[in-house]
Formats: structure tokens, sequence, C-alpha cells
């Protein structure tokens, strides 16, 4: 597991801890871009968790390789992906099933 955490600007206000997990067999790019003043962009490989922080507001964005070339997959809003104290990120719980 990687973890990352990039400064926010102090205008972003409060900060959220978030995890994404890469479910699929491909290499994802995830990003968040719509935070003024603050840009972040990683490469998520198979079956990891990316954790990050950001405001509530931010949306993550999640690319794959395909056929005609890298496609948008999904929008995740970050209060969506918040770790809440106590929880343990998704690929954790998967593998004690």
């Amino acid at each position: 597991m990687t973890l990352t955490l990039d400064k926010l600007p102090a205008s972003c206000g409060i900060k959220k801890l978030c995890c994404y997990f890469n479910e699929s067999d491909k290499v994802q790019v995830v990003r968040i871009s719509n935070i003024q003043n603050w840009y972040l962009e990683r490469v998520v490989f198979p079956q990891e968790d990316f954790l990050f922080e950001a405001p509530s507001q931010a949306e993550l964005e999640v690319y794959q390789d395909a056929n005609e070339g890298v496609q948008l997959l999904a929008k995740h809003s970050c209060s969506s992906l918040q770790v809440e104290e106590g929880n343990e990120p998704k690929s954790a719980n998967s593998s004690n099933s």
C-alpha cells in the first residue's frame, strides 16, 4: 500500500482522509483538478489502495487505458471516499473473506 499526502492550500479549509481502491486488473490514473491552486495526479496499480487528503468538495477522476485511448471511467466525490476511524480499506476487508 502506498501512502501519499499532498499539501493543500490553507484556503481549502477542512481536509478529509480518503481512500480509493483500484479493483480492476489494469493500471489506472486518478486525479483531482477541481480545487483552485491544487492539482493531484497519481498512478494506482491493480488491487492497490491510494490514500490522500482532500477537501470534501473535491472530485476524484479515474482514467484507464481503453482500445480507443485513455478513457474517463468514473468520478467519485471525495466525501464518498472518506476513511472513517476504525474502518479498514476495502482491499483489507475483501482479503479476509
